[in-house]
Order: C-alpha cells, then structure tokens, then sequence
C-alpha cells in the first residue's frame, strides 16, 4: 500500500502546528503515514482540490480562508458541516475517489471550552469574526446551549449579518458592528476571538483596543494558538479574566480528524505534547 499522505491547506499554512501533532501520532501509534502543510493561494484551490483527488491524498484539514470556498468541491458534506457552513475536514474514499466533508471546529471547540460554558438562560456570549470557525462555534453554542444569548461582530458588518441569517431560527444572535465591540466584550459573559488578529507573526496586534472591557468573572478564548498567548489573551489576563489559549481546540480538532479518517482513539496527551512543542519551539 505504502505510506498514507495527509495534509493541511490553508493560505498561509506554514505556522500551523498540525504537522508536528499529527506526526507524532502517527509516530506513537506505529501508522504509515505522513503529514504536510500544503499552502494554497484562493485562487488555486480548485486546482488544488484536484490534486488532493489525483494524488490519493488520504485526508485533509482545511484552515482560513478555505472553510466555506471547499465546500462546492467536493462531493458529499456531512450534517455537521452542513449545520456549521464550513468544511475544516476531507476524507477521500480510496474505492471511489469521492471527497467527504466534514467539521470538526464544532465538536473541537466544544469539548476545549465545555467546562467554561455559560449555562443559564442570561448567559452573554461575544464572538469576534464571522468566517469558518466562527460558524463552528456558533453551530456548537446551537446545539449544545441554545439558550445562550450572542453577539457576532466582524470588520465586515455584512459578514456578521450573514452569519446571523444562518443561525439565528435556531439560537438568539444578533450582529454587531466592529465599531462597538468593546462595548459587546463588555456585557460579555464568554468571550471568544476567532478572528487570525494577533497570529504570528504579527503578535503585536489585538482584535481589543481598550483593555477595560474586560473583567473578572469573564472566560476570555483566543482560538489563535501561535503566540500561546496572544496579546488579546495577555489584555484579558491583566484585567482579571480567566483566559484559555487555542491549542486545546487544535487538538481537539484533530482528535476528530483522526478518528474521521482512520476510526482510531487519539491519543490527547501524545497531541497536545507535540504541538506545545511545536508552538513554544
């Protein structure tokens, strides 16, 4: 058969630290396999899609800004996927070819952040960006605490609204605009940056220009993983909320990718080892 291919896409790519995680696995767990970041430019990614196809490219991760461009790609997407609006996940099929599409940033953001949840019907939570990963989130806070009242605010005010229009017959969200997010922070009981602001290597920048919207009390997530802590995070911090970096949804996510593409129980601690590793480096 010889050794299995997977890959993450993204454009950039060469930050992520899903090469080294997954690596180490398939190291721990004796698997012939590898796994290779694969930067494609927008503009390619049919093309790209192709080649995954072509190749025999066993399974893929999908990371910004490709999560909702793939979808009309690939053959199948799954209930999950559909309910998010975003791929993050392909599975090929090497009997038939056929491309599967999944999302694991619903599942891997919720069990990284699960103990954290606002449970009660006034429950606030904020999220900043609206793009693929945005749409897990909010597809897990539908499924999981529908109760829970959010705010989505992206730099594209349309974007945001759109987002709404996805998911607002199934939980209360309204959209935001980027001039008043401080203002969402806030009131905010649970505040999630899904936005790339502050990813290396421009680890200066904060989706936050006021700090003083945060307090303590609040549970402040980054889904940025490179720095660990972002300034986003350190800002928080300093204003006494408990904060949570993004690496444990990497994780997560690639526990689900796993189990996706080769029916196996990672092994989380292995994961999480390898990308500190990775991140820290």
């Amino acid at each position: 058969m010889g050794t299995s291919v997977y890959a993450v896409i993204g454009w950039p790519v060469h930050h992520s630290a899903s090469p080294a995680m997954m690596n180490a696995v398939f190291a721990h767990c004796a698997i012939d396999a590898r796994y290779i970041p694969l930067a494609v430019k927008p503009s390619v990614l049919p093309q790209a899609v192709a080649g995954i196809r072509a190749l025999g490219i066993r399974g893929v991760n999908v990371t910004v800004p490709h999560k909702q461009a793939i979808i009309p790609l690939l053959d199948t997407i799954s209930d999950v996927a559909e309910a998010a609006g975003a791929v993050n996940l392909v599975r090929l099929d090497a009997d038939t070819g056929r491309l599967d599409g999944h999302n694991s940033d619903m599942m891997g953001w919720y069990t990284s952040v699960q103990d954290h949840l606002p449970r009660t019907t006034t429950a606030r939570v904020a999220v900043l960006g609206a793009g693929g990963a945005a749409r897990g989130i909010l597809a897990a806070l539908a499924f999981y605490t529908p109760d829970v009242r959010i705010g989505v605010t992206a730099r594209r005010l349309e974007q945001a609204q759109e987002v709404v229009s996805s998911f607002g017959s199934r939980v209360q969200v309204e959209a935001i605009e980027w001039s008043r997010r401080e203002v969402l922070i806030e009131g905010a009981d649970l505040v999630i940056n899904a936005t790339p602001i502050g990813m290396w290597p421009h680890t200066e920048a904060s989706p936050v220009d006021d700090a003083r919207c945060f307090r303590p009390g609040q549970v402040v997530q980054d889904i940025v993983y490179r720095p660990l802590t972002t300034r986003f995070l350190a800002q928080a911090q300093a204003q006494g909320a408990m904060v949570q970096d993004g690496l444990w949804m990497l994780v997560y996510q690639g526990a689900v990718s796993l189990a996706y593409w080769l029916d196996i129980t990672p092994p989380i601690e292995v994961m999480r080892e390898a990308a500190l590793r990775h991140v820290l480096g």
